[in-house]
């Protein structure tokens, strides 16, 4: 088993990221539930607007298994963001470590 990352990419009206940030930080996640969750972090680009919400996981299987969990449902039933937030839809990326130090 290889760590797994999964990076959800944002492009955020750079005028509101102080309100895409305070969305995030009064969320419920449900992830500290999940197996195999290891950690969550909401990353600020360089670039105005660009965010990622990053997790690590201890395999894809755990990834792919909370993606078809009640945990799931659960944190993406929070309502819709607000109209004019994000620019475009998020991107979703995954990573397998092949090296870990």
């Amino acid at each position: 088993m290889s760590t797994f990352i999964a990076m959800n990419h944002f492009t955020v009206d750079p005028a509101r990221g102080a309100e895409f940030e305070t969305l995030w930080r009064q969320r419920e996640t449900w992830l500290a539930e999940v197996p195999g969750f290891v950690r969550f972090a909401l990353l600020r680009g360089s670039e105005p607007g660009a965010y990622a919400s990053h997790t690590t996981w201890r395999s894809r299987a755990a990834f792919e298994a909370w993606t078809e969990s009640d945990a799931f449902r659960k944190a993406h039933a929070q309502g819709r963001l607000p109209k004019g937030l994000l620019q475009g839809h998020p991107r979703l990326e995954t990573w397998e470590a092949v090296l870990e130090a």
